[in-house]
């Protein structure tokens, strides 16, 4: 069995807000970050920084449907072309979703090397989900406590 990790990051301080594990097949990605999007609370409007993998016609119309501006790298070598429009990608904000969404490597890399994600140990999606959930919450603390110590000033 194989397993994909998702994750939902804000882009202001860098902490996971939902963590999920499913079963990898061809669509998981855009599947889960669908569903991840859908229940995000609030009803202001949100945006989302994804790579190319994310340039369908499908998942732009779900984050549309769940009121997120779908901020993904354009895939122009696509049959079809790209699913993102010039209104998309003339906002100053989407440039700065393509910088941002790098930032997802550092906790999948904290995972890796210090959490427990790199090779889990449990079988069953319920256990991996725990098991990803729980290394997402070290992350957010570790990265609390690393953005605590830079907004502390010295005298």
């Amino acid at each position: 069995m194989a397993y994909l990790g998702h994750t939902v990051m804000e882009n202001r301080n860098g902490l996971i807000v939902k963590a999920d594990a499913s079963l990898a097949t061809g669509t998981a990605e855009r599947d889960t970050a669908a569903k991840q999007l859908k229940s995000l609370p609030g009803k202001h409007r949100k945006t989302v920084g994804a790579d190319k993998n994310y340039d369908t016609k499908g998942f732009v119309a779900a984050c549309r449907e769940a009121n997120v501006t779908p901020h993904v790298a354009q895939n122009i070598k696509r049959n079809g072309g790209s699913a993102i429009d010039g209104r998309t990608r003339g906002h100053e904000g989407y440039e700065v979703s393509q910088r941002i969404r790098k930032r997802i490597e550092e906790g999948f890399g904290w995972g890796k090397t210090i959490g427990l994600i790199r090779q889990v140990k449990v079988r069953g999606l319920a256990r991996v989900n725990a098991i990803f959930n729980m290394t997402f919450i070290g992350w957010n603390l570790t990265r609390m406590r690393n953005l605590q110590g830079q907004s502390v000033q010295m005298a």
